[in-house]
């Protein structure tokens, strides 16, 4: 009796005691978790994603630019008009960092038209012949918009939609998540189709992971479709270039596979050993002269391998391309002709190169080629990386 009496008298100086504990231990959990994020910014000072207004589309749309940096001296800027990579500086054998994508500084450029410069592409990467396809039973006619195929998801791709963005922190990394719902029947494909494509920077690579589901089959074939030149400026017909691929898919006239998973063997399109890219464009044929073929990397089904690797001989720069798609679609800058201008530096032929992993132009009208059907019920994965480094 007397010991709860005394217990219940004690109890508001027992509670203040408990009160002024838990405080402290409160300041003190506060400090090391400041202590620890000082730690963490001193340990990795210039890992970060920096925000920015990059313009408004035509339809009223705020574009952002998102700036991905890291202790490698290697800076990514991204926006979520199209998904576009507008600028990868990276530093050359004498530590001289420069630009090495083709792009734009302003939103208004990539507006007025472009040959996908950086962009996501999508629904479907690359050429479906006829511009039309057959899934279940059921004829898809899509846009028609290279001469009578379609090219690149159509009139109005992945490439100029404004993606929902998502920052994600950094501990050793810098991430951007962009997310884009594409309705059912746009551009002509069936399926409402959620998609999401996270560019991550982490060391010297940068990683894009491509994910998507649907409410409908479908088909899907989704790319980074960069142009790169390691020497900053002029061509790139000097760069030397590997591709890891003993077969490529021949094509017609129109660009279309004709169905052949053809030997490079003693052709011009052999990169098996490294060589100058520009090295045997006297043998190729068509018209603008160069290359735009889809190559069959050697690897395993689902298996994340090397699918080439390009040098710039004169600055040092290297970059290798490791994917967990079957194909890279390698193309040279055929159509460009000096009418885009970014600065002081004109985009003629050749400017730049493009190893777009992907799966293989017109899959849904070619049975033998891998699927790229996604159900409901199914997530598409795929992820490239591009790492970037310099030789001596």
């Amino acid at each position: 009796m007397n010991k709860r009496i005394i217990a219940l008298s004690n109890y508001p100086l027992i509670t203040g005691v408990a009160l002024i504990v838990a405080l402290i231990l409160m300041l003190t959990a506060c400090n090391s978790g400041k202590k620890r994020e000082a730690a963490a910014e001193q340990k990795n000072p210039k890992c970060k994603v920096e925000k920015s207004f990059f313009g408004m589309t035509t339809e009223g749309d705020s574009a952002m630019l998102y700036t991905l940096t890291n202790e490698k001296d290697i800076t990514v800027t991204i926006t979520n008009y199209g998904g576009i990579v507008t600028g990868i500086h990276t530093p050359d054998r004498n530590g001289k960092t420069a630009n090495i994508v083709l792009g734009f500084d302003n939103l208004e450029q990539y507006l007025a038209g472009h040959p996908y410069m950086g962009a996501i592409v999508g629904r479907y990467g690359n050429r479906i012949a006829g511009a039309q396809f057959t899934l279940d039973g059921e004829t898809c006619q899509l846009a028609v918009n290279n001469g009578n195929g379609s090219l690149h998801g159509g009139l109005k791709g992945f490439d100029k939609m404004v993606w929902t963005p998502e920052l994600i922190g950094c501990d050793e990394r810098s991430a951007l998540k962009l997310t884009y719902i594409s309705p059912d029947g746009e551009e002509g494909y069936p399926g409402n189709l959620t998609a999401t494509v996270t560019y991550e920077l982490l060391m010297d690579q940068l990683f894009i992971t491509y994910e998507a589901e649907t409410d409908k089959a479908t088909v899907l074939n989704l790319t980074n479709h960069s142009y790169f030149n390691l020497a900053e400026e002029g061509t790139i017909l000097d760069h030397i270039l590997y591709i890891n691929a003993s077969r490529y898919t021949p094509v017609n006239e129109e660009q279309i596979p004709i169905g052949e998973l053809a030997n490079v063997e003693g052709t011009p399109f052999d990169f098996r050993k490294p060589k100058v890219i520009g090295e045997r464009f006297d043998e190729l044929v068509g018209e603008p002269v160069g290359y735009d073929h889809n190559y069959v990397i050697d690897k395993s089904e689902g298996e994340k391998a090397l699918a080439a690797k390009a040098l710039d001989p004169k600055s040092g720069r290297f970059l290798e391309v490791t994917t967990t798609e079957p194909g890279v679609q390698f193309y040279t800058g055929n159509f460009l002709d000096g009418s885009l201008v970014s600065g002081d530096v004109t985009y003629v032929k050749n400017s730049g190169f493009c190893l777009e992993t992907q799966h293989f132009p017109d899959s849904p009208n070619q049975p033998n080629f891998p699927s790229t059907i996604l159900r409901p019920g199914e997530k598409f994965v795929s992820q490239t990386i591009f790492k970037f480094g310099v030789e001596e």
